[in-house]
């Protein structure tokens, strides 16, 4: 048995639409950039990327939320993967850029529409 076939027989797997988040634009209603692409926070991920943003080490952050410093090293890695931020500080300025962390105010903090009731 020979296998032939055209090339309109074998076609390549689509793959669904990447969901990235809106650019500069603003929604209608005044929202932060981007802020329909972003999904909620946790309590636990806002304290994590707030501290992340301050610079604050690893095991300081465990240490204060009673976590191991590999759960800190597993949420953050969920954060970049989610932002699509190769790093630290690429996780922090994707943050900013899409409103989620404050801007002109020390600490940055998380506004209140991306925690996650």
């Amino acid at each position: 048995m020979t296998l032939s076939a055209t090339s309109e027989e074998i076609k390549p797997a689509q793959r669904p639409p990447r969901c990235e988040p809106a650019g500069n634009a603003r929604p209608a209603g005044g929202g932060p950039a981007g802020g329909a692409g972003v999904r909620r926070l946790t309590a636990v991920d806002v304290r994590i990327l707030e501290g992340v943003a301050v610079g604050t080490p690893t095991v300081r952050l465990a240490a204060s939320l009673y976590l191991s410093p590999q759960g800190i090293e597993y949420r953050i890695g969920l954060m970049m993967r989610h932002f699509q931020a190769a790093n630290r500080p690429a996780l922090v300025s994707r943050a900013h850029s899409l409103g989620v962390l404050s801007v002109g105010a020390w600490p940055p903090r998380v506004l209140p529409e991306f925690l996650e009731s």
